[in-house]
C-alpha cells in the first residue's frame, strides 16, 4: 500500500490550497449565511481542473484515481466544506454515465459539467425513502420513444441549479426480484412538469444547494435510459463503496480544517498571562483530535485504495472509514469549538460553521447506523 501523495499532485493540492485562501476562504462565512451558491467559484474551479477531475481526458476530465480524489477532497474540505461539497458535486450522477452509459451519452453531459458550463445531480431519495432505496415510488412508464416520470424526489444535491439529473425510477413494479423493477433515467431540468423547490434552513453545507424535484409527467427520450432497463438498483449499489470512501474523505478534510483552526487560535490567544496553548488541558485536546485525524486518514486512504484494487474487503473497510471518520469530525469540530470558548459559538469565527458542516457526514451516503450494520453483517458471513 502506499497512501504517499505524488508530486504532480502536491503541486495540484498546493495550487488548490492558494486557490482557497484567495478565493474561497474570504466569501465562505458570507455565501453560508445567505445560503448562495458559488457561481463564480465553480466556474474558477473548472479552470483548475477540479469538477469532474475523475473523468477521462477525452471527456474534460484529467482521469485522477480514487486515491487522486481523495486527497483533492479532503483538501478541498479542509478550507470550506460547504463550498468543497459544490465543487466536489457538481458532477453526481456522472459515475453511472460512465459506466453504463452510451458514448453518446458521455460525449453529451460530461463535458459541459467539467468545464463549469453544466451542473448535474443523483436523484435517488424520496420523502419516504432515504437509506432504503428500494422503497422509492417514482414511477417511470414507457410511451412509445419515450419515458413519462411522475414522482418526488428529497434531499437532492444541487436540485435547483443543476442541468440534468440521474433519477432513480420504479420500472417495472412487477419484477419478481425485489430489487429488480429499478432503472436510472438522465432527465433535463428543462423538461416540461419538471420543478424544484429549493430546501432551506439546513443546518449545515448551506451553500450547497438542496432541493426537492418534482416531476409531473415528465417526458424524455427512451435513449435516455442509462444501461439496462430494470438494472437501475444494482448499477446504484455499485458504487456506494467509492461514495462512502468520498464522504470519509470530507469529513476527514472538515475535521482536519477545524483542528489547524484551532491550533491556530490557541497559539494566539492569551488567558492568564499566558496562551491557550500553554495549558495542559488545551494541549491534551489537540493531541487528541489530530491523532484521531491521523487514525481516519489512513482508515480513509486504506478503504479508497482497497476500493480501488477491488479488494474483497473493501465494503466493510469503506463503512468503517465513513462511520469513523465522520465521527471523529463531528467531535473534532465539537472540541474546535471549545477552545474558541465564546468566539466559537459565533460565525466570525470559522469552526462555528465546520461544526455544522460536519453533522451531515454522518446522515449521507448511509447514516451510521446503516455503517454498522454493514461492517457486522461483512464480519458475520
Amino acid at each position: 500500500m502506499e497512501f504517499e501523495v505524488p508530486a504532480e499532485q502536491r503541486a495540484v493540492l498546493e495550487e488548490v490550497r492558494q486557490f482557497g485562501e484567495n478565493e474561497i476562504r474570504p466569501v465562505a462565512s458570507e455565501n453560508d449565511s445567505a445560503e448562495r451558491y458559488p457561481y463564480e467559484i465553480m466556474e474558477q474551479a473548472a479552470e483548475l481542473g477540479l469538477i469532474g477531475s475523475q473523468f477521462p481526458v477525452e471527456h474534460g476530465g484529467v482521469g485522477y484515481s480514487l486515491l487522486e480524489r481523495a486527497f483533492l477532497t479532503e483538501e478541498l474540505f479542509a478550507i470550506d466544506p460547504g463550498t468543497a461539497l459544490c465543487i466536489t458535486s457538481a458532477d453526481f450522477g456522472s459515475e453511472a454515465i460512465l459506466a453504463f452509459g452510451t458514448e453518446a451519452q458521455k460525449e453529451t453531459y460530461l463535458p459541459p459539467v467539467a468545464t463549469g458550463e453544466a451542473i448535474m445531480g443523483a436523484a435517488i431519495s424520496e420523502p419516504q425513502a432515504g437509506s432504503d432505496v428500494s422503497s422509492i415510488a417514482t414511477q417511470a412508464e414507457r410511451d412509445g420513444d419515450k419515458w413519462v416520470i411522475n414522482g418526488n424526489k428529497m434531499w437532492i444535491t444541487n436540485g435547483s441549479v443543476g442541468d440534468y439529473f440521474v433519477v432513480l425510477c420504479e420500472t417495472n413494479p412487477d419484477a419478481e426480484r425485489r430489487h429488480g423493477g429499478f432503472s436510472q433515467i438522465i432527465v433535463e431540468s428543462d423538461r416540461d412538469g419538471f420543478d424544484a423547490e429549493k430546501i432551506t434552513g439546513k443546518m449545515g453545507m448551506r451553500a450547497s444547494d438542496t432541493a426537492e424535484l418534482i416531476l409531473n409527467d415528465v417526458r424524455v427520450p427512451a435513449e435516455n435510459l442509462v444501461g439496462e432497463v430494470d438494472g437501475g438498483f444494482y448499477q446504484q449499489m455499485q458504487f456506494f463503496d467509492e461514495t462512502r470512501t468520498m464522504v470519509a474523505a470530507q469529513a476527514l478534510g472538515i475535521a482536519r480544517g477545524a483542528a489547524e483552526r484551532a491550533l491556530e487560535y490557541a497559539q494566539e490567544r492569551e488567558q492568564f498571562g499566558q496562551t491557550l496553548s500553554g495549558f495542559q488541558a488545551i494541549q491534551h485536546k489537540l493531541a487528541e483530535m489530530f491523532t484521531n485525524i491521523e487514525a481516519a486518514r489512513q482508515l480513509t486512504y486504506k478503504a479508497t485504495w482497497g476500493v480501488e484494487e477491488g479488494h474483497d474487503d473493501d465494503t466493510s473497510l469503506s463503512s468503517m472509514a465513513k462511520e469513523f471518520a465522520s465521527r471523529v469530525a463531528v467531535d473534532v469540530t465539537n472540541e474546535a469549538v471549545q477552545i474558541h470558548g465564546g468566539s466559537g459559538y459565533v460565525n466570525d469565527f470559522d469552526v462555528e460553521r465546520f461544526y455544522r458542516d460536519a453533522k451531515i457526514s454522518q446522515i449521507y451516503e448511509g447514516a451510521t447506523e446503516i455503517q454498522k450494520g454493514i461492517i457486522a453483517r461483512e464480519l458475520l458471513s
